[in-house]
């Protein structure tokens, strides 16, 4: 099974990277949009040079991965070198079957869009299974051990801007930049989706006159558990219990209908709990 699992893996991490190599390929380079990251670079490079994408991931990547192990440790493994091989492997297949100009589009801000969905879609595979591309995200953790008082998120966001400046200052207009951010806030808002789980939950938390009769009907109707936490109100001094259940989001209407209908008056606040482990959600990896 261990063998299996580590097999889809690669897998997955194989299919992100193509879809990367995809976005990179067809929508982004060919209209120097620049989604930040060494990918971003190397857009910006071989609309400079003409050297190709794939040996400029490389080449960045390469050092970046070396200093990286001997500053952070053995912590980024297999899994990052394998990421960042096949990504340049896929950009030179797309290259050698398609040739260098390969756009679906001269439509810049669809080639943004959907160059942003591809790149986000990939990354988050990639990242979802324990793996990365290097780029600004090893870059900007070898940078925090330089500079602690900026966090790796603020220093990958400064990398990043400064390469979606770099693409506006090449193409000398501000249209390449500004299409650039919109390429990066997408990829930043898929990658992010993919990775926090698509089958996320809600957390409810209900204040009630009836926590008994509530609870009981929770467990029986919906088979989910449910907490009381204790609490105080601030303005009345009152005790009470809250109560704490977490359900799926097809099972929210049918908790707040089924609370309603034991108290109307009962306060109700939903969040979004973006990983659940345990009995009736997700298993825990042992």
């Amino acid at each position: 099974m261990k063998k299996t699992t580590l097999l889809l893996e690669y897998a997955g991490m194989a299919l992100g990277s193509a879809l990367m190599a995809f976005a990179l390929h067809f929508f982004l380079e060919p209209n120097t949009i620049a989604p930040g990251g060494v990918t971003g670079l190397a857009v910006v490079i071989q609309r400079i040079t003409a050297v190709p994408m794939d040996v400029t991931n490389l080449l960045i990547n390469i050092p970046l991965f070396i200093i990286g192990i001997l500053i952070l440790g053995k912590a980024f493994g297999a899994k990052t070198a394998y990421a960042t091989l096949m990504l340049s492997v896929f950009l030179r297949l797309f290259i050698i079957v398609f040739g260098t100009e390969g756009t679906l589009t001269s439509d810049i801000l669809l080639a943004a869009v959907y160059g942003g969905v591809s790149m986000g879609v990939g990354l988050g595979l990639i990242f979802r299974l324990g793996g990365t591309t290097g780029g600004t995200d090893l870059a900007g953790a070898i940078l925090n051990k330089f500079f602690p008082a900026l966090s790796i998120a603020k220093l990958m966001m400064i990398l990043d801007l400064i390469i979606v400046a770099i693409a506006g200052l090449v193409e000398r207009r501000i249209e390449a930049a500004l299409y650039s951010v919109i390429a990066l806030y997408i990829t930043v808002k898929l990658t992010d989706f993919i990775v926090e789980d698509l089958s996320y939950s809600k957390a409810v938390y209900i204040i009630s006159q009836k926590p008994v009769q509530i609870s009981n009907r929770i467990m029986q109707e919906l088979e989910r558990g449910v907490t009381a936490l204790e609490a105080k109100g601030m303005y009345t001094g009152a005790h009470r219990n809250v109560l704490l259940c977490v359900v799926n989001r097809a099972e929210v209407a049918k908790l707040k209908k089924l609370v309603y209908e034991e108290d109307h008056t009962a306060f109700i606040m939903v969040t979004t709990a973006h990983e659940v482990l345990g009995e009736g959600f997700k298993e825990i990896k042992k």
